[in-house]
């Protein structure tokens, strides 16, 4: 291990890694064969986050190396060629990644692979920015002190210079922040924001990681109105969704939801196009109930609260404690689908007369988040299922208890492998649905005795769901197919009929655990015999559709007598 002191006398060390230190070496023995060979004069720092998490005793996977007065792309084929000829070492092929200013790429970048490292290669650069504009006007080459000053916050604004192996602090602010747990600009925030809003949202993500705290000039600047619209205007909702994202897989999405909520962002961060607002079912709930949906379940499944005591909630249920823990994606998409709470129960049409979740709307449209960690078919599923499991005491004790819960539990929105939706997680947050109406932000007052009850009743929900061992049954596959019922019940072929019948024969197995194929088909045939299935009527009951409603299936296949 090589170890190095930060230059400005604070007595602290970076540790670098074997192969981190060889890298360093490798950087700098090129630019000294660029000046001897080459007349080429430049230098290389680590940049960013790598010197942050590395000053926190953190390790980093990935390293940002800039250059002075040199392209990245450059450096990296010199790079790559002198350790063809001085070194026994692979080079991975370099990737040139082009400028993007859309995305926040202002720079053509080198990315490559050394000493199983990943490195990005760019120059220090200095850039300008047009007022009504994120993408800069001009971006050159720029010093240190210049590169410094137009990153986000001074923590992040640190350099690692692998010539003297010290550390560097241009704003001379960023290694106490470090120290000191502070969150603040290397400029005036305004001029920081106003040159990218989306730094309000890394500011806010990083407070939250971290546990650090803004200054109240930061905080005062991203309640500005004018910051507020540009964030809502200038920023691609693509980059907008990521840092939530980012926020949400982080280890305190809930602390990133109440400084939003602090700093009166949701609406520029949560939002949805004008046009569908007007036509929504109704309006908005207040929005603070997103973040009492958050608190609430940041309060059922941790053990650490800060927003609702441990002591106002009984122990949830350890099922339902590893649903956000077995799956992965599972806490991001339950933290997510909490902070949209205030959308709950909403819907609109569109010009094709479909009804949506206007949830699907903010996640599609808003935070332009696809299927990735299933947010934009698993969150609206949540919310549907919310719905559906709600005082889902009631069902135990109920006339074929198997089969209502056993079918309950088996609801696409319940429990389906391709929308990353699992029985327990939606029960989790239907939970968390019934008792953030209980919790009063605004003066942090919970009716205590509800919400214990309504998780108790969950509670002995899902012990007596693992009881009748419905647990394994969610997933269980029909015990005869498509052309095994045809073959029973003598139909001319397969269609949409023997779906119905298909449906019906999956009641059958809730109700029957032990029977067997051979159980099945003989109480499918006396089903026939007794007038209760007709092929023919329910044939040509389906005739023009792919299937049809649950309503019209009771007249051809008949309730079966409990």
């Amino acid at each position: 291990m090589s170890s190095a002191r930060i230059a400005s006398g604070i007595k602290s060390e970076i540790e670098l890694t074997e192969a981190e230190n060889e890298v360093c070496t490798l950087l700098d023995e090129c630019t000294r064969n660029l000046r001897d060979e080459h007349g080429i004069t430049t230098s290389c720092r680590i940049a960013g986050g790598w010197v942050r998490d590395k000053l926190l005793g953190k390790q980093s996977n990935d390293i940002d190396i800039a250059l002075t007065d040199m392209m990245g792309v450059t450096f990296a084929e010199h790079l790559s060629s002198y350790i063809s000829k001085h070194k026994d070492l692979d080079v991975h092929k370099i990737a040139k990644i082009e400028s993007n200013p859309g995305q926040s790429k202002h720079l053509e970048t080198a990315r490559t692979t050394l000493c199983g490292v990943e490195l990005d290669f760019v120059n220090l650069r200095s850039e300008e920015y047009a007022e009504n504009s994120r993408i800069p006007t001009e971006v050159a080459f720029g010093t240190p002190l210049q590169d410094a000053l137009r990153r986000d916050i001074t923590i992040n604004a640190l350099f690692y210079n692998v010539h003297d192996r010290a550390v560097e602090d241009h704003t001379n602010k960023g290694l106490d922040d470090l120290k000191n747990g502070i969150i603040r600009t290397p400029l005036e925030p305004l001029e920081t924001f106003r040159d990218d809003p989306l730094r309000v949202l890394r500011c806010i993500r990083f407070a939250s990681r971290f546990g650090f705290e803004m200054v109240p000039e930061l905080r005062e600047a991203a309640r500005d109105p004018g910051i507020q619209e540009a964030l809502s205007v200038k920023i691609s909702r693509e980059r907008v969704g990521e840092e939530i994202d980012k926020m949400m897989k982080g280890p305190k999405p809930l602390r990133s939801i109440k400084l939003i909520h602090e700093l009166s962002l949701y609406s520029c961060i949560f939002s949805i196009p004008p046009e569908i607002m007007q036509i929504m079912s109704a309006p908005l709930s207040h929005l603070d109930s997103s973040l009492a949906a958050t608190s609430v379940l940041h309060a059922l499944i941790s053990t650490d609260s800060t927003s609702i005591s441990a002591s106002h909630l009984p122990p949830l249920h350890p099922t339902l404690l590893h649903a956000t823990r077995d799956v992965v994606g599972n806490a991001a998409r339950l933290y997510l689908a909490s902070a949209l709470f205030p959308y709950h129960v909403i819907t609109y049409t569109d010009k094709k007369k479909r009804q949506h979740l206007a949830v699907e709307a903010v996640l599609q449209e808003g935070l332009k988040l696809g299927k990735q960690n299933h947010y934009l078919d698993g969150i609206p599923s949540l919310f549907a299922a919310a719905d559906l499991l709600k005082d889902p005491i009631s069902k135990i004790g109920m006339p074929s208890e198997r089969v209502v819960i056993g079918s309950l539990l088996r609801e696409k929105v319940v429990h389906n492998i391709h929308t990353g939706s699992h029985w327990a997680s939606s029960l989790l947050f239907s939970l968390v649905c019934e008792i953030a109406p209980l919790y009063d932000v605004s003066d942090n007052t919970f009716n205590a005795t509800e919400a214990t009850i309504r998780t108790e009743q969950y509670n002995d929900f899902v012990s007596r769901v693992e009881m009748l061992g419905l647990d394994k049954a969610v997933d269980a596959k029909h015990i005869v197919n498509g052309q095994e019922v045809v073959q029973a019940l003598g139909g001319n072929k397969a269609g949409p009929w023997t779906g119905i019948i298909l449906a019906r024969v999956m009641e059958w197995q809730l109700e029957h655990p032990s029977g067997s194929k051979v159980d099945c088909i003989a109480w499918l045939q006396a089903e026939q015999a007794a007038g209760r299935i007709d092929v023919d009527e329910l044939t040509a009951s389906v005739v023009g559709n792919k299937r049809t409603q649950t309503s019209d299936q009771n007249l051809s296949v008949k309730k079966v007598k409990r």
